[in-house]
């Protein structure tokens, strides 16, 4: 090692006697050098942050206080895969409208066990129209086309079901009744079918299965709206002096409320660094700039993926939809604007999502439209921008989500949810509080970021699942 140094030496001084003039390596001992901040590679857009409306919640939580609706169990029942056997969680059954609210853990794992396990190829169909409603079918795995018939006879599709549907459940207590629709693959599947017989068996040994059954049939029907809520009775197109219906708006009794989460680090600095090396960059205040971009990050994260307040977890079940073939198409956008159809705002995907459907549109020669947001131009689908999103999920197959929402509490929208004024605030929802120095002249601050963001009403958010972002040839 001394040799080489000895060696660099050298050749720079052979080069400093032939030179003439000042060279720059010196040069550069004499002059001041222009400095950038520190950069951060994980800062990214943070669209969602910009376009959700924020309100203000003083008290730290948020009520969302609806009209009353009843739940018609339109949920989705899980599966477990062990190997290449699935299996029916004897829980998920409660999901059903029949089973909902029964809770004997043996009696639905006997019933679970009753279930078969068939694999169907593309095209193959599951189920005929008017063939005899015999069995009750569970999508475990895959993509199933429903199918009906048009004015003129010919097969239309009335949507794609994948994962966790279910269908024929008149089967259980429906001893004559015939399939309206049909139900054919669209991908490999795997589909789990309970027959009448199986579930009557059990049924007759359960005298609570039966009295709940029996008690579902006989109950009084909930008079509700198009939308599951309680009706508001109104009279319409008539003359003379007819008795007007009474009414009155029902709420619902027990309201969501959703209290702000938090996200929260220390910041330590060193007192010797914020005392010497402030210059031409005050180091506090570098390290505090980078650790709240970090603390906005998570933020984002979290009202996407938090399981409580999480965007792709407060989707309504009826406002999830699959792709029709795998990549995001125009066709599945469209379908995805059917169902938030009113006064939509943004689509929010991941950047490897939004190249896929860039290639679907290219497939078809067509080219979105861009639209001017907060002073960008951005890619737009029917006039609705398309806003990237890295913090929504892609799993290890390559399957990611779109989102769709409206936002604002005047259109009954989505809304963030923050506190302003807080003691040491530094941004709006932001805090930053001096801790102390320690034996060790360590300065610490505690940074603390409050949020949340709550969905108004169901049909505000709708996500488009399975979303395959590889190539097809």
């Amino acid at each position: 090692m001394t040799t080489e140094i000895n060696a660099e030496l050298t050749a720079a001084a052979a080069a400093a006697e032939h030179a003439s003039s000042l060279g720059t390596a010196a040069a550069r001992n004499l002059a001041t050098t222009t400095k950038s901040v520190p950069q951060m590679q994980g800062i990214s857009s943070r669209w969602l942050l910009k376009v959700l409306p924020w309100v203000e919640v003083a008290g730290g939580t948020y009520r969302v206080n609806r009209r009353l609706s009843y739940t018609i169990g339109d949920g989705r029942i899980q599966c477990l895969k062990t190997g290449a056997r699935v299996q029916v969680i004897p829980q998920e059954l409660g999901e059903l409208p029949l089973l909902r609210g029964y809770g004997d853990g043996e009696v639905l794992a006997a019933l679970a066990g009753r279930f078969t396990q068939t694999e169907y190829a593309p095209g193959d169909m599951i189920v005929a129209p008017e063939q005899e409603v015999d069995r009750f079918h569970i999508l475990a795995h895959g993509k199933v086309d429903r199918l009906g018939a048009g004015k003129y006879g010919h097969a239309v599709s009335l949507g794609v079901l994948s994962d966790g549907a279910y269908f024929g459940e008149q089967a259980l207590i429906d001893d004559h009744g015939v399939w309206e629709f049909g139900f054919r693959a669209v991908t490999p599947c795997v589909v789990l079918s309970l027959t009448k017989e199986a579930f009557a068996e059990v049924a007759d040994r359960a005298a609570g299965l039966r009295a709940h059954l029996d008690a579902r049939l006989h109950a009084e029907t909930p008079h509700t709206d198009a939308d599951g809520e309680a009706a508001i009775e109104l009279s319409s197109g008539h003359s003379g002096e007819p008795t007007l219906p009474h009414t009155y708006v029902a709420y619902e009794t027990h309201p969501r409320e959703y209290e702000l989460s938090v996200a929260q680090t220390v910041l330590r600095v060193h007192s010797r660094v914020a005392d010497l090396y402030n210059e031409p960059m005050n180091q506090v205040e570098q390290q505090l700039r980078l650790t709240v971009e970090a603390l906005r990050e998570r933020q984002e994260h979290e009202l996407v993926n938090n399981r409580d307040f999480g965007l792709l977890h407060n989707a309504d079940h009826g406002h999830r939809i699959s792709t029709r073939s795998g990549p995001p198409t125009p066709d599945d956008l469209d379908d995805l604007l059917a169902v938030v159809w009113k006064e939509p705002t943004v689509f929010l995907a991941h950047p490897h999502a939004i190249a896929a459907f860039g290639r679907e549109c290219s497939k078809l020669g067509l080219y979105p439209n861009t639209v001017n947001l907060l002073g960008r131009e951005v890619p737009a689908w029917r006039g609705v921008p398309i806003l990237t999103c890295n913090k929504i999920p892609i799993s290890d197959t390559g399957v990611s989500s779109m989102l769709l929402m409206r936002v604002g509490e005047e259109s009954q929208g989505v809304v963030g949810l923050h506190q302003t004024g807080l003691p040491d605030e530094y941004e709006p929802g932001l805090s930053v509080r001096f801790m102390g120095v320690n034996e060790q002249a360590i300065i610490s601050y505690l940074v603390s970021a409050y949020y949340s963001a709550a969905v108004l009403v169901p049909d505000a958010l709708g996500v488009l699942e399975n979303v395959e972002l590889g190539h097809r040839d």
